[in-house]
């Protein structure tokens, strides 16, 4: 029997979508925008809580590593979450507002919580259980928020282009993490500047304010032009047979993912006790550092699409897939060159008594950041494709999805190389002191754990 999905677009007001009126770039670009202002806020918090939680809640760097693991791991595996509710109860863009507002109210709790000290812990000590209640609260409404809004904006954006022309559709995700760069860049110059110098209140009031405004943004400009997607057909178990089918290749990412949480933690770290001078007396952030390899992507974006318009590129399954391994493999070179580095810095710190400069980590952020937007932007555009029509929005989800267990991998790693090298007499990262750790070789395992997941990897895609 044949099986098939019948789709129906409506405005948001319930009535049919007219081809022409509704639809078409206009609304998605507008999905692009919104992406670039909802990203900021996310990056510039998720690079910064690591400082926030040591420096303003007193927690140690190894819990603080920890926390911000868990807090993005969180947010990328609820993106299933919002998956499921836009293809099963709401549409995308319902969706989109409701997850929105809670990501905002989140942030509002969180910067309340930064202005007033009585909600902050004394010197020295550990938040108390009110405190720890508000901070928890404000960061998981934070991840709830954001793990809807980034399994719904993608597919909105998506549903307001013509199906039947899948290089328009490609040319899309293509924009769309050009879209997610930009914000990422913005948030780790502008907001974690305004950071360390205001103070982490106007870093939150400035994050709640663009995230207001991408909410304000995404009402307006789609309100009479979206098409909003409404199944009518029932998933059959022809189309559940073909989203498993795509398992395999979600799982196979994970590893690389487990490397690319190292640059919101441990490379945080490694950066502050390095030598930050630039040009003199200028000290550059750390989360700044993954400035350059970002506008080098962004830089390559719109090259990829002048160039995709005009050579007749190859848009087949394999295409994708064939990205996302060259992905993986430089996500296990660059934990090669992370060892390096951090073997060095810290020969010449205990011998020398040297900081050599932050610059140093900027081979292990361009070799992740290329190998993310290789891998993440062939997942988003792979899944779109490849799932049934009535699960794109928990297919696109798969890729965030893919970062959440990286994330969480992240921190059961550190855990249990903490357990096993404590039975043997010294734990490779305790301790407050870097220096006085293991690092270098937890990077190694990272490796090793990535090459023979590589291996893993080559398995599925030879079989799909």
């Amino acid at each position: 029997m044949k099986n098939e999905i019948e789709e129906r677009f409506e405005d948001w007001k319930g009535r049919e979508a007219i081809p022409g009126k509704h639809g078409g770039i206009g609304p998605a670009a507008i999905a692009c925008v919104v992406e670039v202002m909802e990203n900021i806020v996310f990056v510039a918090n998720g690079f910064n809580f690591v400082e926030y939680f040591m420096s303003s809640m007193h927690y140690s760097p190894a819990t603080a590593a920890n926390m911000v693991t868990n807090f993005m791991g969180t947010t990328f595996l609820l993106t299933l979450l919002g998956g499921f509710i836009a293809d099963s109860f709401l549409t995308n863009f319902t969706t989109f507002i409701i997850f929105c507002c809670l990501e905002l109210m989140g942030l509002i709790l969180l910067t309340f919580q930064s202005y007033s000290p009585k909600l902050q812990p004394e010197s020295d000590k550990t938040p108390s259980t009110l405190q720890a209640t508000i901070l928890f609260t404000g960061l998981y409404a934070m991840a709830f928020g954001a793990g809807g809004i980034k399994a719904s904006l993608p597919t909105h954006g998506g549903d307001q282009l013509d199906r039947g022309n899948p290089r328009l559709i490609s040319r899309f995700f293509n924009w769309f993490y050009f879209s997610i760069c930009c914000g990422s860049i913005l948030a780790v110059t502008i907001v974690v500047s305004i950071e360390e110098s205001k103070g982490w209140f106007w870093s939150f009031t400035i994050s709640a304010g663009t995230l207001a405004l991408a909410l304000f943004i995404f009402m307006a400009g789609c309100l009479d032009k979206a098409m909003l997607n409404k199944n009518i057909s029932a998933i059959e178990v022809a189309e559940t047979r073909t989203f498993l089918g795509l398992l395999p290749i979600f799982f196979s990412t994970i590893a690389m993912n487990c490397c690319l949480a190292q640059l919101s933690t441990f490379s945080v770290q490694q950066g502050m006790i390095m030598d930050r001078k630039l040009f003199g007396s200028f000290e550059i952030p750390v989360p700044s550092l993954v400035a350059i390899p970002l506008l080098l992507v962004i830089l390559s974006a719109p090259l990829y699409d002048y160039f995709g318009k005009r050579i007749s590129l190859d848009i087949s399954p394999s295409f994708n897939l064939y990205r996302i391994r060259l992905g993986l493999a430089l996500s296990s070179f660059s934990m090669v060159i992370a060892a390096i580095v951090e073997t060095t810095r810290k020969y010449v710190a205990v011998h020398y008594d040297f900081k050599i400069s932050v610059l140093w980590l900027m081979v292990q952020y361009l070799l992740l950041t290329v190998a993310d937007t290789l891998a993440f932007g062939g997942m988003l555009d792979f899944f779109y494709r490849e799932a049934p029509s009535n699960m794109k929005s928990m297919s696109t989800a798969l890729g965030w999805c893919s970062t959440a267990f990286g994330f969480f991998l992240s921190t059961a790693l550190v855990e249990v190389t903490n357990t096993i090298t404590g039975w043997l007499g010294h734990q490779w990262l305790g301790g407050e002191d870097l220096n006085e750790t293991s690092l270098e070789l937890f990077y190694v395992v990272l490796f090793v754990l990535n090459t023979l997941n590589l291996l893993n990897y080559n398995f599925w895609m030879k079989g799909y």
